[in-house]
C-alpha cells in the first residue's frame, strides 16, 4: 500500500472534484466555492495549496503527465506510449475537451508538449547512439516532430475523437517510421 501524504490526498480531492464539475460545466465558469463545497473542505484548504483554480488545473495535468514520464519509452515502444495518450484522453474525455475549449488550454498542451518531447527525446538518443551528430541537431529534431505529434492529437480531439487511435498512430508511424534515423544519419554526414 502506497502513503500518500496528506498534503496530497487533500490536492488529489480538488482534483478529482475539479474534473467531476468539467463533466457538466465550462472550466471559466467552475470557482473555487464549487471545488470546495464538492469535495467538503474549505475556501483556506483551497488556497493553502492552490492560487486558483488555474494553478489545481495545472497541477492535475502535472501530476498526471509524472505517471506518464515513468515509463521506458524507447524506439521500439513509442507507438504504444503515444496510443497511452490518445487512451488518457479517450479516458477523460470531457475533462480534456472543456480544457481544450477553454482559457485553460495551455495546461493541456503543457501536458502533451512535456510528455511529447521528453519521449522524443529518448528515441533520438536511442538511435543515436555509436553516432556523431551534435546535441544541436538532435534538439531540433524533437523540436520538429513534437509540434507535429501534438497537431495530430489535437487536430484528432477537434474532430470529436471519431477516427480510431490506433489508425491515427499507424499513420504517424508511416509517416515517422525510418525518418529519425535518415535525419540523424544525414546530419552525421554533414559534420564528416
Amino acid at each position: 500500500m502506497l502513503f500518500m501524504p496528506c498534503s496530497d490526498v487533500t490536492k488529489q480531492l480538488m482534483a478529482e472534484s475539479l474534473k467531476k464539475l468539467m463533466k457538466k460545466t465550462p472550466f471559466n465558469k467552475i470557482s473555487i466555492h464549487n471545488i470546495v463545497e464538492d469535495c467538503g473542505l474549505t475556501r483556506q484548504a483551497f488556497y493553502y495549496h492552490f492560487q486558483d483554480v488555474y494553478e489545481l488545473l495545472g497541477w492535475i495535468y502535472s501530476n498526471e503527465a509524472l505517471e506518464y514520464g515513468r515509463k521506458e519509452i524507447n524506439y521500439e515502444t513509442w507507438e504504444a506510449a503515444y496510443l497511452e495518450v490518445f487512451e488518457y484522453i479517450e479516458k477523460n474525455k470531457q475533462f480534456c475537451m472543456n480544457t481544450l475549449n477553454s482559457i485553460g488550454r495551455g495546461h493541456l498542451e503543457r501536458f502533451l508538449i512535456a510528455n511529447t518531447a521528453t519521449y522524443l527525446t529518448n528515441i533520438v538518443n536511442e538511435v543515436a547512439i555509436d553516432m556523431h551528430v551534435t546535441e544541436k541537431n538532435k534538439k531540433f529534431i524533437v523540436d520538429f516532430y513534437t509540434p507535429a505529434f501534438i497537431a495530430v492529437l489535437v487536430k484528432w480531439m477537434e474532430d470529436g475523437m471519431k477516427e480510431d487511435p490506433h489508425n491515427v498512430v499507424q499513420n504517424v508511424g508511416a509517416l515517422v517510421g525510418g525518418n529519425i534515423k535518415k535525419a540523424l544519419t544525414e546530419y552525421e554526414k554533414k559534420w564528416q
